[in-house]
């Protein structure tokens, strides 16, 4: 019997796979920071998850549905101008970021990194994740503009500041506004942190 050469012709590939990310983080606030790593994100991989952490040893300023709620919205918009790019969606989540991504099958971490210090604390997680959960992590440098931005920066600037139209070159007009009506709401979280940086002033 005559039996046929392989060649590249007729070896059957394997079926390609998808290249998921997941994109954690609080998120409370979205920044444009965040925006331009899932921007970018897109433009790397098949998919990509925007995973909104629940930490119960930290406060929020915003609950998880409304942190969903504002990604959502604002990736809409993100996706309409950008239909090329590939698909994003939101979830929230609980517990390790490594099981989450496992059970959305990710094949790695995106994370934005926009200083030294911040480098130095995700290589460390980087390490962690690839040797315990055998989870790659994609980084992306932000650009200048957002190397200083952070959502802990946003929410005191939302506690001590009267006039939030600062805040407008770090969020989107979504997010100022739901800002607003925080400080509105007098939520405790603001108010500890004004109370927290008056008594760092005075002392």
């Amino acid at each position: 019997m005559t039996r046929t050469p392989r060649t590249a012709a007729n070896v059957r590939s394997p079926m390609p796979r998808t290249h998921l990310a997941v994109f954690p983080g609080s998120f409370d606030p979205v920044t444009y920071g965040h925006l331009d790593v899932i921007r970018r994100g897109r433009r790397l991989f098949d998919e990509l998850v925007v995973a909104v952490g629940r930490n119960p040893g930290k406060d929020s300023l915003f609950t998880a549905d409304e942190r969903v709620d504002m990604l959502e919205r604002l990736l809409a918009e993100m996706v309409a101008t950008e239909p090329d790019a590939a698909p994003v969606r939101v979830r929230a989540f609980s517990g390790l970021t490594v099981d989450f991504a496992k059970e959305v099958g990710a094949t790695a971490l995106l994370r934005g990194v926009r200083n030294l210090s911040d480098l130095q604390y995700e290589v460390q997680q980087a390490v962690t994740n690839r040797e315990v959960a055998g989870l790659e992590t994609a980084f992306v440098v932000a650009g200048q503009t957002f190397a200083y931005t952070s959502s802990s920066l946003i929410k005191q600037i939302t506690a001590m500041g009267r006039d939030l139209t600062p805040l407008a070159s770090m969020v989107p007009p979504l997010v100022v506004e739901m800002l607003r009506q925080k400080k509105v709401a007098k939520h405790p979280l603001l108010k500890r942190l004004a109370t927290a940086t008056d008594s760092a002033v005075e002392g």
